[in-house]
């Protein structure tokens, strides 16, 4: 087997990689998303290996829970107003199916502080 799930996370109110952002990666069982990993987003806005690979990937439903909100107060995009406003994102959850264990699942996400996208990249 030769699949794996990636992802990165680009910073598009500065037009930047977001380093430094938590990705944990959760599997649908029984009901709940149970933690598989949890990886920080280097300097390239990239993790340093992907989170599935080989036997580990599964047919499955998955969560990517991005922590966004942290990212923003440390690079201090949250206000314009001298940090007294809340975020309005704190976490974004994506939500996706693996049906082919040999398949490339690279999920990209495009930040900003009022919002995102995302897409199955190649």
């Amino acid at each position: 087997m030769n699949g794996r799930l990636t992802t990165h996370v680009l910073d598009l109110s500065r037009g930047i990689p977001a380093a430094g952002v938590v990705v944990q990666l959760r599997k649908l069982s029984d009901g709940d998303y149970l933690l598989l990993c949890q990886a920080v987003t280097n300097d390239d806005g990239r993790l340093h290996a992907p989170l599935l690979d080989g036997v580990g990937m599964e047919v499955g439903r998955y969560e990517l829970l991005f922590e966004v909100g942290d990212y923003f107060r440390l690079t201090q995009l949250e206000s314009t107003n001298g940090g007294t406003e809340l975020l309005f994102l704190e976490q974004i959850p994506i939500r996706f199916n693996i049906d082919n264990v040999n398949g490339h699942y690279h999920i990209p996400l495009l930040v900003a502080p009022g919002g995102y996208s995302t897409y199955r990249g190649s």
